[in-house]
């Protein structure tokens, strides 16, 4: 089978390359999986630069996030599934937790409990994009924050992919969103995705726009995936009490100046008006979350997604040996499309 290889650490596009290697076989409680489309993230790329929170034994085959595809075999003792059947694999590492193979090959062994059944009306596109992005906004609205309808919730990079699937999902669920964004072109396009307020740094003060909308108190629940000094404001426009939970750092990426790498907070606001600050990881959160919860989880996204409750944007396909133009679609600013590889099922093939 066609696999794409990290030799090690380093820039993707200098260190992946096309490799020929066998296919894997399942054991007890795995299937094999024929994939048929992964994406490339952002994440994935810096695992391979070995700028994320973990790193795989190299050389390895990139891709630590999600793919579909239809399972070819299973293994000894493995239930509950059938070859044939069209299934997302989770392929997050958990942390702590044993290593997991890399989806940017044709075939891929998977642990059963990670794989969950989708229903044909969703397209590859769609399917391979369930596990990571809207997952991560399910946990981050209701298991993290426990935000309730009527409640206002902040968030900052409202125009992410993360952030426009928040959005969605508060409007589903009746809680009131305050959408931080850095351009003002991008302020009617959050209003569109049902957005309730939106506050463009820009030409905005954050911490000013929010008390105005939410009281001069602040608000009570936040998520933060930009970190730095917008990081830092979120945190002082919490109320008494409040609570943000950061998930990402895009103000850090490609950054090497530790003093960029930082949430800089004020020390009074936080211990007399006792906030909390903390942190999310998908990882993690597979790392403590049992098989069961996690496949619920899953499948509370899948039923949203197919419900279009949640929306993902199609991706754009790309064949493995375009890998560097994947990498660099991957990275583009405000590129709105993920690129992902896709793969030909023989079975397509002889068919046709």
């Amino acid at each position: 089978m066609r696999a794409l290889v990290a030799l090690e650490a380093g820039e993707p596009t200098d260190v992946l390359r096309l490799e020929s290697r066998p296919v894997p076989t399942p054991k007890a409680g795995q299937a094999l999986i024929r994939v048929k489309a992964t994406p490339v993230h952002a994440s994935d790329l810096h695992v391979l630069r070995g700028r994320y929170g973990f790193s795989p034994e190299f050389p390895a085959v990139g891709g630590y996030m999600e793919c579909v595809g239809h399972i070819e075999t299973l293994g000894p003792d493995t239930e509950g599934l059938k070859a044939g059947e069209r299934v997302v694999a989770a392929a997050i590492p958990a942390v702590p937790g044993p290593p997991v193979a890399g989806t940017w090959q044709e075939y891929l062994v998977a642990d059963a409990r990670r794989l969950l059944p989708v229903p044909d009306h969703l397209n590859d596109s769609t399917a391979c994009q369930l596990a990571v992005n809207p997952l991560t906004a399910l946990l981050l609205v209701t298991r993290e924050l426990d935000a309730q309808a009527g409640e206002w919730l902040l968030q900052t990079a409202a125009g992410s992919t993360v952030g426009r699937l928040v959005i969605q999902l508060c409007r589903h669920l009746g809680i009131r969103t305050i959408n931080v964004v850095r351009r003002r072109s991008a302020v009617e396009e959050i209003t569109a995705l049902g957005g309730d307020e939106a506050i463009c740094t820009e030409d905005e003060d954050l911490m000013q726009r929010v008390a105005e909308i939410a009281g001069p108190a602040g608000v009570r629940k936040a998520v933060d995936c930009v970190a730095g000094p917008v990081g830092a404001q979120v945190s002082q426009a919490l109320a008494p009490g409040g609570e943000l939970v950061v998930y990402g750092a895009l103000s850090t990426h490609r950054q090497t100046d530790p003093a960029a790498l930082t949430i800089p907070l004020q020390a009074r606001s936080v211990i007399y008006e006792t906030k909390t600050v903390r942190g999310f990881w998908l990882n993690r959160w597979f790392g403590t979350a049992s098989p069961e919860i996690a496949l619920h989880a899953l499948a509370r996204v899948r039923d949203l997604v197919a419900d279009e409750v949640l929306s993902i944007p199609q991706g754009r396909p790309f064949p493995l040996e375009r890998f560097a133009e994947a990498v660099a679609l991957a990275e583009a600013p405000a590129h709105g499309t993920k690129p992902l590889f896709v793969f030909e099922d023989a079975r397509d093939e002889d068919d046709g």
